[in-house]
Parts: structure tokens; C-alpha cells; sequence
């Protein structure tokens, strides 16, 4: 059995009823004024705190016309609604800061409550004290655990317990193992995790067998990148608390970066282990459950980057690798020469984008993906769609059309000779009637769609919170164009939290292949810490990559095969094509003016399209000529605002 996660025991009996609430919770102050109108959980039952529970706001009212019989129309995701346990009745997390002299906590649902505490230790013994205040939120599966509380403290608050507002670390971002914070915290019974204290310190304590655990965030410190969180550390500590309540009620409550907090999803959607009652232990014990990332497994040596271990034996001087001994799924980022531009399309007046929407998280709809170990086939394998893996084989000789990307190359170009591909790329070769003869392989014959949950609690998010901005499903074409040139405009805080469920995702996929921070602490070949969660998985990255590239590649063929419509550039997710008119409508139809088969589709969905700009011809070709990719300058040069 592993260590348990903190604030549980390792998969026990069934728990004993809670006890009911608080009395202080009762006399705590009430804020309803929410500044956030983003959407949240409803607490239910007679046990929760009473609460505001502002809903997604409503659309404003609009006339809907008639959309084409070939467009579907789904339902948008609803708000998530269960009941809050009495333990969890004061949310998931607090924001600390000095308001009128006193160390103030504010809650998600915009009450506060006093916090007495002086130092970190008894921030945390106050924070678990289920006597004084209720925090933490209900586990994502039954074979889960509580998420612990989370305290998010601000600079005034930072300044409160003593630490300093800017750390002088910058290259490691914690304090020092001998600085006198750390010292009265271990002092005191209190143990920090192998990350020391940094931006998102984690504090515990082992009690009658179970580890007690909160977890901290320091504003100062720049815990909420910018990037995905763009102004949010500039809050006030209600609006701030608000915020994180609502990201931590549709997703999870942070665990740290964006993308420490995927991965964290990803688990608590899929526990690697159950309770299993043993009979001869009488007693229940920690079982591995099927179909999850239960141990950790070693890269296929083509799946592994250069620096590994297992690369490095046989390639120790950095990036002396061939190219072709390397698995290179990535995105596609790809011009169309200029020569190849016909004089139809230079005719045209406008050049428009489209923008798949969550590209990457879309691709992991429904996607198997290996769970065990890779499995060496080194002789001429027959190639199996279904089987997750990588495979070794020459698809220089498909034919692809030059005014399309190569789907077999990250760049578009055609493929030098033999090289490595992930499963989805080979099935797609095989759909396009190439004939497909691998060399050598590493396959994964133990597999499961393990992301499968972790794509539904994400898009349901997403889906949720555009609605509350109103850009929703049901939309047609024209409303859905105009929602999306209008949804940033919209509240500030939805806004910001979409950003910060749109990073999630796609930082979830890249922390599959964490690398090491080169040109610190690491050395070329030797092991670094990433490789020893269960979660380091580049194999996955790779498929859930080249099923995005293919996935992509798949509409623009079948737009060129129907309308005769070619890209003129490509970037990761933006597409560029030649209009005659601002609007990417009529882009979208084939000769019969109705949407093509299996080609691009507008909509909030994860893998539909919005627009993201339009521009002059002239424009275009003014780039194109010096091989400039569009699809990466339209967005900021773009005439229409991009969405």
C-alpha cells in the first residue's frame, strides 16, 4: 500500500455518520452581494451552512432563427448540483487578508469568518479543526479521497504570519529547509512535502494512523500564473475567493499550478487503488483497480526525450539522437508554399481562421491509451488500430496533395523514410489507402479510454461557464458568431475562468512529458523527479497529440476533397483559408450550401471551430511571400475581433 493522501486512511471501513455542524457557523457574517456571477455548487439539505448560490446567469434574451436540419443541436451542460457533507460546509477553500485590522477568511459562497491564527502551524491546526471552521470538498470517486482544504493567503496576510512577500529564490521558489518559518512549522509536529514551501506549500500532520493536510497558496509569491489566471492575484480577497470557489466546484480545488492541478484531476477521476476487504488479513487493504495508471512504467525507448536515462545510454551527447529514432507527435504548424497559391484564391478578397475549440481535450474524447507496460515487437508487426503504441515505419510514399500538410509530420512535410508513429497517425494512413508494413513496435496490450472522465469533468466546465458568458449550444450559426465576438466582453471573472479551464487541459497533457529544468540542478541522463510519478506518461501525450493533428487534418481533406477549399496555413489549432467575405460561413459549405461531412463545424463544443479573424488577401500574401505562418499573426492583425 502507498502512503494514504492527506486527511484520509487508506480506503477503511465505511465512515461513521458525521457530526452535525458547527454552532459558530451560524453567527458568521453574510455577504451576498456576489461579485462573481459565475456558476457553482448548490448546497442542499438541512446540514449545509446557510449560502448564497448565485446560478449561471441567463443569456441575454435574443431571437433565434432557424438553424439548417444538418446542424445538431445538443444541450449545454447543466450546473452542477449536489449536496455539500456538514464537514465540507464552508467550501472548499478561504482566502486570508487584513480586513479592518483583523486576519480575515473568506469563503467561496462570500461569507467571512475571523481566522486567530499568528502562525502557519496554527493556520493549519485552525484550518483542520472541523470545531472552528468546515473546509474541503467531497471526493471525485468512490474510491477517492476528500479534497483537502485549501488558503489561499494575500499579501497582507503573507506579511501577518511573518514570511517574506518576495521570495529570494527565485530559481527554486521556497524558502530555505533552515529558514526559521520551516523550523517552528516541523517544531511543532507539522511536516511539508518533498517540494519544501514554496508558491503551494502542503502542511501535515500523521494522527491516530491518518495524515491531516491543507494545502496553501501565496498570492505574492505568483502562485496564480498569469498566464491562466491571468489579473486574478489583483482581486480583492472576496472576488478572489469567489473565483477559486467556482473553478474548485466545477473542476477540483487547486493543487498548485494549472497543471499540477490536471494531473491531480486525472486521478481523483480514476484512482489507481480500492478497498478490498481481505479475508485473510481481515481487514480491508489497498487493491489495484484496472484500467487506471497504477504503477509507474517505463518509456518505449522511441517515446522517451533525449535527456532520459534510457536515451542517453546510447545517444550521451545532447541531441546527437537521429530524428527518426524519435517518436515526434506534435502539432502542426505548417505554409503552404507560396508558388501553390493558385490565382483563384490570390482573387479573392479576404482570407478568414478558424480556431478549433479545445483542441487537445477534444482529442481525448474516447481515446484509448495503454495503462501497462510497452511491449517490443521488433519484427515486422501487423498493424493493429487498437492497440495504443508506437510504431516503426516508412509513409513517404502516400501521396498527399501539396496544397494540404503531410498529416504524417509535425512541419507538413512529406516524411524523409522510415520514422515513429503513434497509433492514430498509422490508422489514418491506413484510412487514406496507404498501405502500412511496420518494422518494429512498442505496443501497450493493456489500455483503457483513462481520460475519458477527465475529458467530460473538463468540457462540462468549459460548456458551463460559456453558457453563463452566453455562448451556448443551441445556438445557430449567426448567434453563435455573434455570442463569440461578444463572450470577453461579458464578466470579467467568467472570462477568466474559462482561460483558467482552457490551461488546465492543455497543461494537464503537457505535464504527461515533463521535462527537467535544464541548466539547473539536471544533469544530461540523469533521472529527474517527474519520472517517478505514475502520471509521466509521454506515451499519451503523443497519442492525444497526433489524434488532435489528425483529427484536424481529417476536416481540411474532407473540405478539399468536397468544396475544394485548401488551407493556406496552419498553426496547432488556427486553419487559414481564402474567403469572399469577412464571415467563415460560406467556408464551411460545400457546393450545395449545406455544411460538409465531417469537415469543420461551428459551435462551443471541444473540436468544433469559432472564428478567430479575417484579413485582407493583400495581407496574406504580403506574409506568405517571406514564408510567414498567418494562422500565428492573424489573431492580433485580425479585422474582425478575434474570439
Amino acid at each position: 500500500m502507498g502512503v494514504p493522501r492527506c486527511g484520509t486512511q487508506p480506503h477503511a471501513a465505511p465512515p461513521v455518520a458525521p457530526a452535525p455542524p458547527p454552532p459558530a457557523a451560524a453567527a458568521r457574517s453574510q455577504d451576498t452581494a456576489p461579485a462573481l456571477a459565475a456558476p457553482t455548487l448548490a448546497t442542499q439539505g438541512p446540514a449545509a451552512a446557510p449560502a448564497p448560490t448565485p446560478a449561471v446567469p441567463a443569456a441575454a434574451p435574443r431571437r433565434r432563427s432557424p438553424a439548417p436540419a444538418s446542424v445538431s443541436r445538443r444541450k449545454v451542460a447543466k450546473p452542477i448540483v449536489k449536496a455539500v457533507a456538514p464537514e465540507h460546509a464552508d467550501g472548499p477553500l478561504a482566502v486570508l487578508d487584513i480586513t479592518d485590522g483583523t486576519l480575515t477568511a473568506h469563503l467561496a459562497d462570500g461569507r467571512t469568518v475571523p481566522c486567530p491564527a499568528k502562525t502557519v502551524q496554527a493556520l493549519a491546526a485552525w484550518a483542520l479543526d472541523k470545531k472552528k471552521i468546515r473546509l474541503g470538498a467531497a471526493k471525485l470517486h468512490d474510491n477517492g479521497f476528500d479534497q483537502d482544504p485549501l488558503i489561499i493567503l494575500t499579501e497582507s496576510a503573507v506579511a501577518h504570519f511573518g514570511l517574506p512577500i518576495n521570495l529570494e529564490d527565485q530559481e527554486d521558489l521556497r524558502l530555505p529547509a533552515d529558514h526559521k518559518i520551516v523550523k517552528n512549522i516541523t517544531r511543532a509536529g507539522w511536516e511539508l512535502t518533498k517540494s519544501g514551501f514554496g508558491p503551494w506549500p502542503r502542511i501535515f500532520k500523521r494522527l491516530d494512523g491518518k495524515r491531516h493536510c491543507i494545502q496553501l497558496a501565496l498570492v505574492p509569491w505568483r502562485a496564480l500564473e498569469t498566464r491562466a489566471w491571468g489579473d486574478a492575484a489583483e482581486l480583492p480577497a472576496h472576488d478572489l475567493a469567489k473565483l477559486l470557489g467556482s473553478f474548485a466546484n466545477l473542476v477540483i480545488t487547486p493543487r498548485g499550478t494549472v497543471a499540477v492541478t490536471a494531473e491531480e484531476l486525472m486521478t481523483a477521476l480514476r484512482p489507481p487503488t480500492r478497498a478490498e476487504w481481505s479475508e485473510e488479513k481481515n481487514k480491508y487493504v489497498s487493491a489495484i483497480v484496472p484500467d487506471t495508471l497504477h504503477a509507474v512504467v517505463a518509456p518505449a525507448p522511441c517515446e522517451a526525450p533525449d535527456e532520459h536515462p534510457i536515451v542517453a545510454a546510447d545517444y550521451p551527447e545532447e541531441g546527437s539522437r537521429p530524428a527518426s529514432e524519435a517518436l515526434d507527435e506534435e502539432a502542426c504548424i505548417w505554409v503552404r508554399p507560396f508558388e501553390l497559391i493558385t490565382d483563384e484564391e490570390r482573387a479573392r478578397p479576404h482570407v478568414v481562421a478558424l480556431d478549433v475549440a479545445v483542441a487537445f481535450l477534444a482529442a481525448c474524447r474516447r481515446l484509448h491509451v495503454g495503462t501497462g507496460p510497452a511491449i517490443h515487437r521488433p519484427r515486422n508487426p501487423s498493424f493493429d488500430p487498437d492497440l495504443p503504441g508506437s510504431w516503426y515505419l516508412d509513409l513517404s510514399h502516400v501521396e498527399i496533395d501539396p496544397r494540404l500538410p503531410n498529416p504524417f509530420t509535425p512541419s507538413g512535410e512529406r516524411p524523409e523514410g522510415p520514422a515513429w508513429y503513434a497509433t492514430p497517425t498509422v490508422s489514418y494512413a491506413v484510412e487514406l489507402g496507404a498501405d502500412v508494413r511496420p518494422m518494429e513496435a512498442w505496443v501497450r496490450e493493456t489500455h483503457s479510454p483513462y481520460l475519458q472522465p477527465w475529458y467530460e469533468k473538463l468540457r462540462a466546465a468549459y460548456l458551463t461557464t460559456m453558457a453563463g458568458l452566453g455562448v451556448t449550444a443551441d445556438l445557430d450559426d449567426e448567434e453563435f458568431l455573434a455570442a463569440m465576438a461578444a463572450y470577453k466582453d461579458g464578466d470579467a471573472a467568467l472570462v477568466t475562468l474559462v482561460n483558467a479551464i482552457k490551461a488546465t487541459a492543455k497543461s494537464g497533457i503537457g505535464k504527461l512529458r515533463q521535462r527537467p529544468n535544464m541548466g539547473l540542478d539536471h544533469v544530461f541522463g540523469e533521472p529527474w523527479p517527474a519520472l517517478n510519478r505514475k502520471t509521466w506518461r509521454p506515451d499519451i501525450r503523443a497519442m492525444i497529440l497526433s489524434k488532435a493533428r489528425i483529427n484536424m487534418h481529417r476536416k481540411m481533406w474532407n473540405l478539399a476533397r468536397v468544396a475544394n477549399r485548401y488551407p493556406l496555413a496552419v498553426n496547432t489549432d488556427c486553419v487559414i483559408y481564402a474567403a469572399d467575405d469577412l464571415s467563415p460561413l460560406p467556408v464551411l459549405l460545400g457546393p450545395d450550401g449545406q455544411p460538409v461531412r465531417g469537415g469543420f463545424r461551428l459551435g462551443v463544443n471541444p473540436g468544433s471551430v469559432k472564428h478567430q479573424g479575417s484579413q485582407t488577401m493583400a495581407w496574406a500574401l504580403d506574409l506568405l511571400a517571406d514564408n510567414v505562418n498567418i494562422a500565428n499573426e492573424i489573431k492580433d492583425a485580425s479585422l474582425v475581433g478575434a474570439a
